[in-house]
């Protein structure tokens, strides 16, 4: 049957193209993104992969399966992206007569993005392979997406194909012009700076199971505290060194203290938002919506939490221009 599509989508006939093409949709547009770190960006490129597979068809020579052939297309375009000078800079602070806390530290991946996990519902046929090392919960978190951008292109790319997706390192140093031992090389240098970055979610407890009773119940409590303006239940919630960053804002904070002083930030005048529950990158995530005096309420933010055990690890507030993808709208009318 593919050998039969593959010449009819050489003769020219797209529909041909797209039954063989359209079913690796899904999860090339997730390899994008764990490469590129943006939904935005990773739907461009992927738009150029199904491009340059259209217009290459004809060379195809079936020497590699097609998906394999489409993720050489569309890693290569993710590293060309990568290598370009159109990242998205940092943002500044912009918002009228509030001066932010002191941050712990300004973050790099200032373009990152969630990923609505509608986008993974539709999984592929194909479970990664069997060199895969990086669970496919883990490698769609927030917190190990930022660690890939932090890597050289090529490390990224090397460290994605084989140890979440599980290609062989043959197969890889094809995709990548390269030989085995380069990619070797690479994967051994990609994993240990990746280790090294994420050696302090070692000691963390891991996150309740997806829609558990103690997944559910932690929830419920950050969203009664939040919405209730409660900053010492809130705060109670959160491990000792919390994490808070807000792309594309470079601002970063750790700990309690530096947490608390964020949300005193965040709550300041009677302020009161209601949260709309969503899912992003395998985590619970809201739509933040501040009430205003009419009783509307207005969209004011994307926050995204990682949770360890029975506590908040991580909140990643993201700007609410991002709420449209995930079905959530720009207003909620009065109650």
């Amino acid at each position: 049957m593919t050998t039969d599509l593959v010449s009819r989508a050489q003769a020219g006939e797209t529909e041909a193209f797209a039954r063989l093409t359209d079913p690796h949709r899904r999860e090339l547009l997730v390899h994008c993104y764990r490469m590129l770190g943006s939904v935005q960006d990773a739907e461009d490129v992927l738009q150029e992969t199904f491009l340059a597979a259209w217009q290459g068809i004809s060379g195809f020579e079936g020497r590699a399966s097609v998906r394999t052939w489409l993720y050489r297309i569309a890693t290569n375009r993710c590293l060309n992206a990568r290598r370009s000078a159109g990242r998205r800079q940092a943002r500044e602070w912009d918002v009228a007569g509030v001066q932010p806390p002191e941050p712990t530290r300004l973050g790099e991946v200032v373009w990152l993005q969630p990923l609505p996990d509608t986008l993974l519902d539709d999984r592929s046929d194909h479970a990664p392979g069997p060199e895969a090392r990086v669970e496919q919960s883990e490698s769609i978190s927030l917190a190990f997406v930022t660690a890939l951008q932090l890597l050289p292109p090529r490390q990224l790319a090397v460290l994605v194909l084989r140890d979440v997706l599980g290609f062989p390192a043959s197969e890889v140093a094809e995709m990548l012009d390269s030989t085995v031992e380069s990619v070797t090389s690479a994967l051994k240098r990609a994993r240990a700076a990746v280790a090294r970055r994420r050696s302090a979610e070692a000691d963390h407890a891991p996150a309740p199971a997806f829609g558990s009773a103690a997944e559910e119940a932690l929830v419920a409590s950050f969203v009664r505290a939040y919405e209730a303006s409660d900053i010492d239940a809130l705060v109670a919630l959160l491990t000792d060194d919390v994490f808070v960053s807000m792309p594309p804002m470079p601002y970063e904070y750790e700990g309690r203290e530096a947490a608390m002083r964020f949300c005193d930030l965040i709550f300041r005048d009677g302020r009161r938002f209601d949260l709309v529950p969503t899912r992003a990158n395998g985590q619970p995530a809201f739509g933040l919506y501040l009430h205003a005096p009419d009783g509307r309420r207005h969209a004011a933010g994307f926050l995204v939490l990682t949770l360890s055990g029975d506590r908040v690890s991580a909140m990643t507030r993201f700007e609410n221009g991002l709420l449209p993808s995930f079905g959530l709208p720009r207003t909620l009318p009065p109650r």
